[in-house]
């Protein structure tokens, strides 16, 4: 009997602070999965898988991201220009990166945001609150 009246006492402090943890409402945050990298026409394809959970729709959304290649050099510089992005809207954008060899990139760095406006959104939010993911062999942040 005193295991089962300890197991029933402690019960309660669990099922609070579930209850504590759905109340919380989940962090504000703009999710940026580079998906896919495959050859084209023109070089290298860049697919990305974007979710905008800050709060407010984005009219424009653009970032400077850094290329490496397999020397672990800057290859290149370039803007990626999502434009907008509605809130709680999954969006894939595509991106044709001219002569570039998909094979040759081992990261990409998020260098900054060149863009990030939108009602309610403070224009640091794009790389503050910037969650990335990758699908990719490459490595991908900030």
């Amino acid at each position: 009997m005193i295991c089962c009246a300890a197991a029933m006492t402690a019960f309660p402090v669990v099922a609070a602070g579930w209850a504590q943890a759905e109340d919380q409402p989940a962090k504000a945050a703009l999710v940026l999965e580079l998906n896919a990298a495959q050859p084209s026409e023109k070089g290298c394809r860049l697919t990305f898988v974007v979710t905008n959970n800050l709060g407010g729709e984005l009219s424009k959304a653009a970032f400077e991201m850094a290329m490496f290649n397999e020397a672990g050099v800057v290859d290149r510089l370039t803007v990626l220009d999502f434009k907008e992005l509605p809130v709680g809207k999954t969006k894939v954008a595509r991106f044709d990166l001219g002569g570039a060899d998909c094979g040759k990139i081992t990261r990409l760095l998020i260098n900054t945001a060149t863009e990030c406006a939108g009602t309610g959104i403070e224009p640091a939010a794009c790389l503050r609150d910037l969650k990335t993911e990758t699908k990719t062999q490459i490595a991908f942040g900030v």
